[in-house]
């Protein structure tokens, strides 16, 4: 597909110009018969730096085309329903032709109109024919016979677009070639012209071929009507302005309700919903490609410019919104970018844009809708964070009962990670990606409760606060007589409209097995706090409270002096989502109750079982930090964004050991994390430290854990490494450095800076030997491992030693702490080297 000029001429016609070259000369000799050369009616010669042109109708005397034209608005697949209601509106008959293509019928006045007005249309052409082209002959003479002459004045350009179906033509150039050859032909004639210069206004002309059938287009709007001229500075991933306001009129949103968008972007959804609900014509603020054309009197455009404004007008006179709409993203940059758009859109003022996360939506308003575009997740590395944001839409969703959500997502699965079916689906295009447009409607408010007519006259575009014709519901609007989409656009047929907006999309609230579950954790953690009620008072004011003590409430409960965190452990139930999320948030009040802290101050995550390689990711960005004792040291803890605190409490009594065995030593720790052991055995009386980790957000950590307990780091005393543990052992300098260690590697790890993956199992006889051959004699390392299934190689540890007398022990029942139940939370050995 593309623009060409014509080549290959037939004898007696030369062509000297490409199409879209506007410095071109084009130069047409005909002879006839006996060699005497036809030259059509003398030109007057101009006066210098005027343009040259043949008697009679010119680029400016042109009469205009008052008969009524077969008008196409193209649009994306799965838009053409949208477009056609678009045009009803309007006053006209639309009548959807084939995949993205609307054709209907009117003057000059119903061109101009309909570039202005149509919001999800793409282009709006003029059919000037279609007839039947199995070979370049006729396809010629077809063209040649339309009345090019009408549309096309003596200067101006007319580059020739081309694209052919299941036709026998195949070849799109060649086509594009004839076309050009025949419109030529028919032009030279019919202005009387020696020269086409190409050098005027631009009259697009598009050949296409479907089965055999060539159709002849001229394009009306020139740039793409999607460019309404109020977003100049395009973001990443941004939804073209035609489409975000196809998702708008699909929902069938009108301004009466509420509306959010909480994935806003640049702002394109929110804002094109304003201009929908103000009745801004989307195109006021441009201009159009046949503004320039003589075929279109400029009186028509003035006069559906006219009415466009006072259509605006109209709808500013009645005080604008009900309600504000509100749009939201994490990205501060796209929302500087969305503001100037709706700045320049004229809209400011009706939207209120905030930096927000979607775990903090809510509302207290009724009946409201959500209309957005989530990320799909379709980049490599993006995928589990997309997962996890789809699976967390019913805890989110639930907190608006009265709500309708319509959601835009390249994922085909988002019903399954919702574990909600959308009450209908229509399948879209966002540029090139296959999407689903997902609706869930929610209860139908009580204004909509009865159909309301289409107010305002027919053309004027209006859109009044009743709702459309025949919609009963603004969500359930206007997919009725239409509801598989042009041409089977939708992914799977609709539901039954019987149960729609019968009660929230996403049900929450408890069953009676559920507050019984709850009662029996409440009796369970109230008396583990009596049990443990002393221990703030004994040095302990961070400890373990429940762990799955009830069998049907898979909980972990740990104290962290005045807050609470608490895990959900992965396990089957019969909740579905929005239930399970109020469940927890009855989990959350009782620990608070219980423990008589603000509900504020008690911290729930979810901790999925872990398969093969997989590690557990962050679970939030709000940095709420505090700093805890134990054994009378201070630590920092993050209680909010990972699973995992920045404490481990089960390793409380080992970190004692390493303490009472620090005098004077050389301590080295191997996959430091926040650095505990490494503060325990400062204070100890280490003669110095080094703590070694691949993360920077780590050895910061652990620097501010030092500094917390008066130890300056990173300092020759305590020194801070980034490095990988093994490649550090491996790059170390021979010979006796350290004469005390802890090694304490996950169980698993994946880390773009290593070169392979971290297998506890698999790699702990490397990673051991290496720590060996720097210890000291008489040396002592602490090994230990939360993998249940680990087995230790004694033979191979044995080797690695030999001839250096290695006693290894394991101490897992002495350092597991008495407060957790799971004896195996983790396993532990102490290896030491013979002394001299």
């Amino acid at each position: 597909m593309g623009r060409t000029g014509a080549t290959n001429d037939p004898p007696g016609l030369t062509h000297r110009s490409a199409a879209g070259d506007t410095s071109a000369t084009t130069t047409y000799t005909s002879h006839c018969a006996g060699g005497s050369a036809f030259i059509p009616r003398a030109w007057h010669t101009p006066a210098k730096g005027s343009p040259r042109r043949a008697p009679g109708p010119g680029p400016d005397t042109l009469a205009g085309v008052t008969a009524p034209l077969d008008l196409i608005a193209t649009c994306g697949a799965g838009l053409e329903s949208v477009v056609a209601r678009e045009l009803s509106v309007l006053g006209f008959e639309p009548k959807p032709i084939g995949v993205g293509r609307v054709l209907f019928r009117g003057g000059p006045d119903a061109l101009c109109r309909a570039n202005l007005h149509l919001r999800a249309a793409d282009r709006v052409l003029v059919r000037l024919g279609e007839f039947p082209a199995a070979d370049f002959g006729a396809l010629f003479d077809g063209i040649a016979a339309l009345p090019w002459e009408a549309w096309i004045p003596p200067l101006a350009r007319f580059p020739v677009d081309g694209r052919s179906v299941r036709s026998r033509l195949s070849s799109v150039p060649a086509c594009q070639k004839i076309a050009k050859k025949a419109i030529v032909e028919r032009l030279r004639h019919a202005h009387a012209a020696h020269d086409l210069p190409e050098t005027g206004p631009e009259v697009a002309v598009e050949v296409a071929l479907l089965k055999d059938v060539a159709t002849l287009t001229l394009d009306s709007s020139g740039v793409g009507l999607h460019k309404r001229g109020y977003r100049p500075t395009v973001g990443e991933a941004a939804l073209k302005e035609t489409l975000a306001a196809g998702l708008v009129l699909l929902a069938g949103w009108t301004g009466r309700r509420p509306l959010v968008d909480p994935f806003c972007g640049t702002g394109t959804i929110a804002i094109e919903a304003a201009m929908i609900a103000l009745n801004i014509a989307p195109g006021l603020a441009r201009t159009f490609a046949a503004e320039h054309w003589p075929a279109i009197p400029t009186e028509a455009w003035a006069s559906a410019r006219e009415r466009a404004n006072a259509a605006a007008d109209h709808a500013n006179a009645r005080g604008g919104l009900e309600h504000a709409i509100h749009a939201s993203d994490v990205d501060e940059h796209a929302l500087a970018l969305a503001r100037r758009h709706a700045q320049a859109a004229g809209v400011e003022r009706h939207i209120h844009f905030k930096k927000m996360p979607f775990a903090d939506l809510s509302s207290k308003v009724e009946f409201g809708v959500i209309i957005t575009n989530p990320p799909y997740g379709l980049r490599m590395g993006d995928e589990r964070q997309a997962e996890a944001l789809y699976r967390s839409f019913p805890a989110v969703l639930r907190r608006l009962p009265t709500w309708s959500f319509h959601v835009l997502s390249g994922r085909l699965d988002l019903e399954g990670l919702v574990q909600k079916e959308a009450t209908r689906r229509r399948k879209l295009y966002n540029a090139r990606v296959e999407c689903t447009f997902y609706s869930f409607l929610g209860p139908k408010p009580p204004w909509m409760r009865k159909p309301h007519p289409l107010q305002g006259r027919a053309g004027e575009g209006l859109v009044e606060r009743s709702e459309p014709a025949g919609a009963q519901d603004s969500d359930v609007a206007s997919e009725r007589a239409d509801d598989d989409g042009a041409n089977g656009t939708n992914a799977r047929p609709r539901p039954s409209p019987q149960g729609e907006g019968a009660g929230p999309v996403f049900v929450g609230g408890l069953r009676e097995r559920d507050v019984k579950e709850l009662a029996e954790f409440e009796a369970r953690l109230t008396k583990n706090a009596r049990h443990l009620r002393r221990w703030p008072d004994r040095g302990v004011p961070c400890y373990r409270l429940y762990e799955k003590d009830c069998p049907d409430v898979p909980l972990v409960v740990d104290r962290y002096d005045r807050f609470a965190h608490v895990v959900e452990l992965e396990r089957g139930h019969s909740r579905a989502p929005a239930q399970q999320a109020d469940w927890l948030d009855r989990a959350r009040d009782v620990v608070a109750r219980v423990l008589e802290i603000p509900p504020a101050d008690v911290f729930v995550k979810d901790k999925p079982r872990q398969r093969g390689l997989t590690q557990h990711e962050r679970k939030g960005r709000e940095r709420r930090t505090a700093v805890v004792e134990e054994g009378g040291l201070k630590f920092e803890i993050n209680l909010s964004d990972y699973v995992d605190t920045g404490l481990f409490l089960d390793h409380r009594v080992t970190r004692g050991m390493v303490r009472e065995a620090a005098a004077g030593k050389r301590f080295l720790n191997l996959f430091c994390y926040t650095g505990a052991f490494t503060v325990y055995a400062a204070a100890g009386g280490a003669a110095g430290t080094t703590s070694v980790d691949l993360s920077n957000t780590y050895l910061e950590w652990a620097a501010r854990n030092l500094s917390l307990n008066g130890f300056h780091a990173p300092s020759p005393t305590h020194r801070l490494v980034r490095a990988d543990s093994l490649t550090f052992l491996e790059s170390h300098a021979p010979g006796p450095a350290y004469d005390l260690a802890v090694v304490d590697p996950p169980t698993y790890s994946r880390s773009k800076r290593t070169e392979e993956d971290w297998d506890v199992q698999a790699g702990h006889v490397r990673l051991l030997s290496g720590v060996i051959a720097l210890m000291a004699p008489g040396g002592m390392i602490y090994f230990s491992t939360n993998y249940r299934r680990f087995r230790l190689d004694e033979a191979g540890l044995g080797a690695a030693a030999a001839g250096r007398g290695l006693t290894l022990r394991e101490l897992s029942a002495r350092t597991v702490p008495t407060d957790f139940r799971n004896r195996r939370i983790h396993r532990c050995w102490r290896l030491v080297l013979e002394a001299p």
